[in-house]
């Protein structure tokens, strides 16, 4: 076979493309290098909370391809350990559904194990999947934040089999011997004193007086790297910005360059709309629901134009893409033949791309005769009286306790027959609504996502 010589001119051209093979092979494999890392929600809750971490991971570097947050699909605990209760879990169904949610993050990545955060109830979960349902061969970090590692109680005749009593067989089990399990890493964060499931006093249960026999301590782990979060609520500890930083750190094993979060130029949504049923949240898909975004003036709540997004959910219950502004404001309209309720929801610009804009219809809300409610929800943190600024046109919302953060929404009812512009404000930041008063199953509500 001829051998032909390159000349001169075709050197520079073949390294180039040289170069840029050697780039595209890279670059993959770089990406595999980040470790997948799964966000597991807490009871009652859903994976849509855990944008802001995902969020920042992502304005650090980190792949989105690599982010998952799952949807456990009854996400609320049965009254006992292996009560079987419509849209309710045992802990063994819970598990159940993160192993095969495990398994379809490692297909899909192609890596040989992950990372799992969990929220709440979403740590004790993680926890029996690594330590009773062959997790440990798969998970190279396990982290938790405010999970109630040694219950929110420890009372043996109080709900003896309970998934939340520590002195109950579930958590016994999961503490006996090493908290921890050997060849994975653990990490578990806490507050200092504002965790309402960690408290001494048994008030924040409806049990005021009693001795809980559990304290702030309660969410430690023994082998574990124990981190405290001073100041921090029960949420906040996993979905924070402090929480974010120890999360960041343990995983990669480097601190954040930022920690705010990093604007793109165009922020894909998209995400899915459950319901609640037999008075249970569900992270169930609902099909033929109806959601129609509307561009809103951020000074008035009111709407600009035509809608800019419309769609009908199939069986997957899911909606998107919506191809959003980052400086964008927008209201969700959110209907259903199957609820009661015709949701309007508010919240601040969408930063970046997330595919987890979850919705889930509440349960119809108590109505006044020639009035309109409007909702300050805080789902990725709680509210207090003293800690936490909590208003409604100016003035303080009502039904937040002093002290430590229990709750995480507020309701106003307007007396208005034509629609108004209400201003809601949560510590530094405000989002602006506008009242739907024709129908009285409207309820309009403010989100508030930020810290």
């Amino acid at each position: 076979m001829p051998i032909r010589l390159l000349s001169r001119h075709r050197v520079p051209t073949l390294r180039r493309a040289l170069v840029a093979v050697v780039a595209a092979a890279l670059l993959p494999k770089a990406a595999a290098a980040q470790t997948p890392v799964i966000f597991v929600h807490g009871n009652g809750d859903h994976a849509g909370l855990w944008d802001n971490v995902i969020w920042r991971f992502e304005s650090n570097g980190y792949p989105a391809s690599r982010l998952f947050a799952v949807d456990l699909p009854n996400p609320s605990s049965s009254s006992t350990l292996t009560a079987v209760e419509l849209n309710r879990s045992t802990p063994e169904e819970q598990t159940a559904a993160l192993a095969a949610f495990v398994t379809r993050v490692l297909l899909t990545t192609g890596a040989n194990k992950v990372a799992l955060v969990g929220s709440s109830r979403g740590g004790m979960t993680i926890r029996n999947y690594v330590r009773f349902g062959g997790g440990a061969a798969h998970v190279s970090h396990v982290i938790t934040g405010g999970t109630p590692n040694h219950g929110v109680f420890a009372i043996p005749t109080v709900q003896p089999d309970g998934e939340f009593n520590g002195a109950g067989p579930y958590l016994r089990a999961l503490n006996r011997g090493t908290e921890v399990v050997p060849g994975v890493k653990f990490l578990a964060l806490r507050s200092d004193s504002l965790d309402k499931y960690a408290q001494a006093d048994g008030a924040g249960l409806g049990m005021k007086g009693t001795a809980t026999n559990v304290d702030a301590r309660g969410p430690a782990l023994r082998g574990a790297l124990n981190v405290v979060l001073p100041g921090t609520d029960h949420r906040e500890v996993a979905f924070g910005p402090a929480a974010f930083r120890a999360q960041y750190r343990f995983i990669t094993g480097r601190a954040p360059t930022h920690m705010d979060i990093v604007p793109d130029t165009v922020a894909l949504l998209e995400g899915m709309i459950s319901g609640n049923v037999n008075a249970s949240p569900t992270n169930l898909p609902l099909a033929n629901a109806v959601i129609t975004v509307h561009a809103v003036d951020a000074a008035t709540g009111q709407r600009i134009g035509a809608p800019v997004y419309r769609a009908v959910t199939s069986h997957t219950g899911r909606w998107g893409p919506f191809r959003a502004s980052p400086t964008a404001r927008y209201e969700f309209e959110l209907a259903s033949p199957d609820s009661a309720v015709i949701l309007h929801v508010f919240r601040m610009p969408f930063p970046r791309s997330s595919r987890v804009v979850n919705f889930r219809f509440p349960t119809p809300p108590a109505t006044r005769a020639d009035s309109v409610s409007v909702l300050i929800a805080r789902p990725r943190g709680y509210l207090g009286l003293g800690r936490d600024t909590v208003e409604f046109d100016g003035t303080r919302a009502t039904g937040i306790p002093p002290g430590v953060p229990t709750v995480d929404r507020a309701i106003r009812w307007f007396g208005a027959r034509e629609p108004i512009t209400v201003r809601t404000r949560v510590n530094g930041e405000t989002i602006v609504v506008r009242t739907q008063p024709g129908d009285k199953r409207r309820l309009v509500s403010a989100e508030f996502q930020r810290e």
